[in-house]
């Protein structure tokens, strides 16, 4: 896979994904600290240090970050996502991936196509499959893209993350084949 990657949303907006680097890093650790504060997709329930956030997007990761084309100097980060082993050793074929989209930049199509790259790409690096292990039974729309991009559930962790009003909610371990059909109706 070559970057970067020249793409479209579904409102024909140019895109275009590419790997990150540290002049992207700001802008990432500052897109995330929102979506943090949404409480619905990550588990943080503080903005993360600096060094916490290069730990968790940046070190032992490939990090895809995404932007309006053509790029501009000052250009806003629409959303990105990380690729790494979910475990280590003789199970590192397995990856495991985080996305962001900014909230303004949602139900545009691009998390469908940061999700699709990054399959594409997992398996270019080696992976066997792709596993998130914590995605809020509550966050429908997250839910429904990894569905589509052919995931499926393999287990429930009941009342795994506390929302920010105190309650709690399931979380969901989706899990997805890179070199087995992702469909029963799909030949092996």
């Amino acid at each position: 896979m070559q970057f970067p990657i020249e793409s479209k949303l579904k409102d024909g907006t140019p895109i275009e994904l590419v790997l990150a680097g540290n002049q992207d890093l700001p802008a990432l650790a500052k897109l995330y600290d929102r979506i943090v504060a949404e409480g619905t997709s990550y588990p943080h329930e503080r903005p993360l240090t600096e060094d916490e956030f290069l730990d968790y997007w940046v070190r032992s990761k490939s990090t895809v970050v995404a932007y309006e084309r053509p790029r501009k100097a000052m250009s806003e980060l629409l959303g990105a996502f990380y690729l790494k082993p979910n475990w280590p050793g003789s199970a590192r074929h397995v990856a495991n991936a985080g996305f962001i989209v900014a909230p303004e930049w949602r139900n545009r199509g691009l998390g469908w196509l940061l999700g699709a790259v990054m399959l594409d790409y997992a398996k270019e690096l080696g992976y066997r499959s792709v596993i998130f292990n914590l995605v809020f039974s509550e966050n429908q729309i997250a839910r429904h893209l990894w569905e589509k991009l052919g995931f499926r559930v393999l287990g429930v962790i009941p009342a795994a993350m506390r929302k920010n009003d105190g309650q709690y909610q399931d979380a969901l371990i989706m899990f997805r084949s890179l070199v087995f059909p992702t469909s029963p109706t799909e030949s092996r």
